[in-house]
């Protein structure tokens, strides 16, 4: 009965357990011979078994058929939603037993790596899309643990769009292509979308974070993660505790502007998973640490709003977070089809210790993940792809189905028995058996919500309260934007109408991109508070693991480039050389530096700042040159740090920068003596991420 359990406690200190159980489905085919999926060895891969050389096909040439119906059903269906997914392996500790709050074990002991497998996407767009579109962005964490495997299946955004799960499939059904033409691809900026939200008004919080900065994040390596839900922690004495679920990423959380993010999906809509893919690649390994916000179930009706609403969240200021834990991300996946494609999460997926509320939408998706999987996996068995199995042993009496991997001896098959001894049999919570939190629940059979439920607005306006001037600006361009694609004035004059409930000045700016007349006497939700921890403007900044371009050309000053590209490298940040064409190139002293990209094969948009070399021969080669000034004039235009040494001060002179005030974030001097000093403000200034004080 107890050896299961005893081998758990064996391997709980094995980091790689996950890994080793992977390795016997990792296959290397350098200097193998070809077989058939059989093992058959064969000697012909080019051409079909034929009547003669000119004759038809034969139907017994079986390894031509076994080939072509494996091509056949290579692909899968995409998921309906989070389709456009990227992932990697790693492990969590946490920092200090959490025994007070919860008995799940790999909360418990700071010396156990648990291995952990994580799953980025966006939820609008089809596989193909790209990655930078204005989307919520998904975050899914796998957690291999010794009890089994538990799931916390996030969004980059704490609120949903909706109360109940029953809307889901509207809500989907709306922001997808319209169905009479397929389109938009990836995009809610259309008539469906904005319909839905100005006839479901719980929509505004989320659009609130929709149309922020937060819609279109640098990177998944800084981009926080949240549980959305309402869960419980319960402990081993049986307390409970509520509890909501933070990543925060060690680099702070940043953001694209949004004319950057729509170039950087035409240059490359595979930005984000590059990132992610470059990082792990080089060693420079995302961290995030695990942070909760726990309320005593006492206190569950001590607030202003309903703790179970998932369009609402717990702000920081009132309910702190406490980090517990860190995750890193240190593989890749060998296969992303094998192992991110066919990665299947479940809210529902819990170890002992973590318990469900009644969040209304939580309910919905306990039911909707495993149903999903039925569909795209090919059946029951998707628990047994090796991307999806425990670490611990699996025995129940389930059998058969599409797919089955496992051959379970012996001739029982139920429970309860007698012939092999009542074997498998439930374990008991002390050995490490599942207990639901007994919730004492009742009422009468209703299809109805909470009135707690019925505020709509007062966090939207919490949220806009929350967010810089420079962050409000960008709400009101994307509501220009996104409604300046709808097609039905009745619908951009009913959502105007719809956020005047959040704020006056919001929906008078709007309506004036639009063409559209504010009401007169907005019915806004009164208040001033705000919640600083929502605004971006107060994440860590830090220049680690930023992108820097560097424009230099024969003729570059080789002493003061080896000095910064030296003094970006200690500071974290990867230096690449951008010029006219590829190969090498010589410095004025005879030096040779390898360029990376060209002006043809890279933008602006795929750095984090730009930095052009001195060296009067290069300086004079990019003065005249349009492509170099459109680079740095771009990156000028999306409130990047600009730096230059030297002669390469002209270059930006030329562009129209410097003069005739320095403007922030522009760091440049032709002292190439005080390359050092250039050097460490320029990296501070690459630190800011932008430099919005800056007028373009």
């Amino acid at each position: 009965m107890m050896e299961g359990y005893q081998r758990m406690e064996k391997g709980r200190n094995s980091e790689f357990s996950k890994d080793k159980q992977l390795d016997e489905f990792r296959v290397d085919n350098a200097g193998e011979k070809t077989t058939t999926n059989q093992g058959l060895r064969i000697s012909e891969d080019e051409h079909s078994l034929k009547a003669g050389e000119r004759g038809p096909t034969l139907m017994e040439d079986f390894h031509f058929r076994e080939k072509m119906t494996h091509f056949d059903h290579e692909r899968i269906p995409e998921r309906v939603v989070h389709a456009r997914g990227f992932g990697a392996h790693g492990h969590f500790q946490v920092y200090k037993p959490m025994a007070h709050l919860t008995k799940a074990r790999f909360l418990q002991d700071p010396s156990v790596r648990t291995p952990v497998f994580v799953r980025f996407s966006t939820v609008a767009g089809s596989r193909g899309s790209g990655d930078t579109v204005r989307d919520v962005r998904g975050f899914a964490t796998k957690f291999y643990t010794e009890e089994g495997n538990y799931d916390l299946v996030g969004n980059n955004i704490p609120v949903f769009f909706i109360q109940d799960a029953m809307k889901f499939p509207d809500l989907i059904h709306a922001v997808k292509p319209e169905p009479h033409n397929e389109m938009p691809q990836a995009a809610s900026a259309h008539d469906t979308f904005w319909d839905f939200v100005a006839n479901n008004t719980e929509t505004a919080h989320m659009i609130m974070w929709h149309l922020s900065d937060r819609a279109i994040p640098r990177s998944y390596r800084m981009m926080e993660g949240f549980g959305v839900h309402t869960f419980r922690l319960v402990n081993e004495q049986g307390e409970a505790h509520f509890v909501k679920f933070h990543w925060k990423p060690v680099l702070g959380v940043h953001s694209l502007v949004w004319d950057e993010a729509q170039k950087i999906a035409g240059k490359d809509p595979d930005f984000h998973r590059r990132d992610l893919y470059e990082a792990i690649e080089m060693g420079k390994y995302p961290e995030y640490e695990l942070g909760i916000q726990v309320i005593k179930e006492e206190n569950e009706f001590n607030f202003d709003f309903d703790i179970l609403d998932p369009t609402k969240l717990w702000p920081e200021e009132i309910v702190p977070v406490q980090l517990i834990g860190k995750m890193i991300l240190n593989k890749n996946t060998d296969n992303v089809f094998a192992e991110t494609e066919q990665a299947a999460f479940h809210p529902g997926h819990v170890v002992p210790g973590i318990d469900f509320s009644n969040d209304p939408l939580l309910q919905g998706r306990l039911f909707s993940y495993t149903d999903t999987q039925l569909i795209r996996l090919g059946g029951p068995n998707f628990h047994e792809i090796p991307i999806n199995r425990s670490i611990t042993p699996v025995h129940n009496n389930q059998r058969d189905g599409y797919h089955r991997m496992t051959i379970n001896k012996g001739q029982v098959s139920y429970h309860k028995n007698s012939l092999a001894g009542n074997s498998p049999e439930p374990a008991a919570p002390e050995e490490g058996g599942y207990q639901h939190y007994q919730e004492k629940v009742e009422g009468r059979k209703v299809q109805r919500r909470s009135d707690s439920f019925k505020d709509h607005y007062s966090q939207a306006k919490l949220f806009w309260n929350s967010m810089s001037k420079v962050e409000k600006q960008h709400i009101i361009e994307a509501f220009r934007f996104e409604l300046g694609k709808v097609k039905s004035k009745d619908i951009r004059a009913q959502v105007v109408n719809m956020f005047t409930n959040v704020d006056g000045y919001l929906a008078e700016q709007v309506a004036a991109g639009l063409g559209l007349e504010a009401p007169p006497n907005p019915d806004e939700v009164s208040g001033t508070f705000e919640s600083p921890a929502l605004s971006q403007e107060n994440t860590v900044k830090t220049p680690d693991t930023r992108k820097v371009a560097i424009l230099a050309d024969n003729g570059f000053a080789a002493p003061e480039l080896n000095l910064l590209l030296a003094a970006l490298e200690e500071a974290g940040i990867r230096g690449e050389i951008i010029s006219s064409s590829l190969g090498m190139i010589k410095s004025n002293q005879g030096d040779e530096a390898e360029v990376q990209h060209t002006f043809l094969t890279s933008s602006s948009v795929e750095f984090d700042a730009v930095f052009v070399a001195g060296g009067e021969e290069s300086a004079n080669r990019f003065k005249l040159s349009k492509d170099a000034l459109d680079f740095i004039n771009e990156a000028y235009k999306h409130y990047k740090a600009v730096g230059a040494a030297g002669e390469g001060v002209e270059v930006l002179l030329a562009n129209g920068i410097l003069a005739p005030d320095s403007d922030p974030g522009i760091i440049a001097d032709r002292d190439k003596e005080k390359i050092r000093d250039i050097a460490a403000e320029f990296i501070q200034a690459v630190a800011q991420h932008r430099h919005w004080g800056r007028t373009v």
